[in-house]
């Protein structure tokens, strides 16, 4: 035999070596393999978590954001602070401020802490006038991190004020220094 037919014998495969043998079959199934396990994965996530973001009453959530900020707007017209500390303990302590104080000071005022990623943190007080004009309640000590501070009454409302760590002399709207 000469080399050049040994050379195109060496070149046609062996017929007794089977595909999965090789490596090249296995490299073209495994991307469409790996596709179908994403997609599997991914149908199942789909199925076993909740849409939080999708709302049935998305109409009458609209038309209660607009409430809520026609209620800053008036909080910022009033001219209205505050000044909210949280005790370790869960005391809270709200000192409202401003020109109007007086025209705006309502028997209870609602205060909100809404954790920044977790809905089930979230904290509401409703804060009762005291003797002094200042307001008091009690609310579960919130745990360290990111909180979203809102003071409101059905009137107005104070604009939110977001804190990182513990929820101590946060001035909320035109708030001044209390002594």
């Amino acid at each position: 035999m000469t080399p050049e037919l040994r050379h195109l014998a060496m070149a046609v495969p062996d017929p007794a070596q089977r595909w999965y043998r090789d490596r090249w079959p296995w490299l073209l199934i495994a991307g469409p393999a790996i596709v179908v396990v994403a997609g599997f994965a991914t149908a199942w996530l789909a199925w076993s978590t909740d849409d939080g973001v999708v709302a049935d009453d998305y109409y009458r959530r609209g038309l209660l954001i607009n409430r809520q900020l026609e209620r800053s707007g008036r909080g910022e017209a009033l001219g209205l602070g505050a000044v909210l500390d949280v005790g370790p303990d869960g005391v809270v302590a709200l000192a409202l401020s401003g020109s109007a104080v007086d025209a705006a000071t309502p028997a209870t005022v609602r205060v909100r802490l809404t954790h920044a990623t977790r809905a089930g943190l979230d904290r509401t007080a409703t804060l009762a006038r005291g003797a002094n004009g200042s307001y008091t309640g009690r609310i579960d000590p919130p745990p360290p991190g990111r909180w979203l501070v809102s003071v409101e009454t059905d009137l107005w409302r104070l604009p939110t004020v977001e804190v990182g760590g513990a929820v101590r002399a946060v001035r909320l709207g035109t708030a001044r220094a209390v002594d």
